[in-house]
């Protein structure tokens, strides 16, 4: 069974960074896509960044572009999410989810397997 689970998330000041990992059992990534997405409470889940194994393409919401990077660890079978220059409009819970043997979405609907989420806050 594949599970994901995130970590990284905590509180943090405008302007500092965060680094969120997503790690994976039950699956190694070879072939799939691994998204990020976040969600606040009363809205929908928003896309952030994803990339993909099998294609290399990598894809990021403008609303993060330039500021965050996704990166993966192929022997930990981890996918990061860098999070720099943070704004209190990134405070959200951050999921990471993974496609089987997709390319990147920016449509949740697509993902196959979602993690529990970690809590971010940027606030002064």
């Amino acid at each position: 069974q594949v599970q994901l689970v995130e970590s990284g998330g905590g509180l943090v000041q405008p302007g500092q960074s965060l680094t969120l990992s997503c790690v994976a059992s039950g699956r190694t990534f070879s072939s799939d896509a691994v998204g990020w997405f976040r969600q606040v409470p009363g809205k929908e889940r928003e896309f952030v960044a994803a990339t993909s194994w099998n294609f290399g393409d990598t894809y990021y919401a403008n609303s993060v572009k330039g500021r965050f990077t996704i990166a993966k660890d192929n022997a930990q079978n981890t996918v990061y999410l860098q999070m720099n220059s943070l704004k209190p409009e990134d405070t959200a819970i951050y999921y990471c989810a993974l496609r089987l043997g997709g390319r990147v979405s920016f449509m949740s609907r697509v993902y196959d397997y979602w993690g529990q989420g970690t809590q971010v806050t940027v606030s002064s």
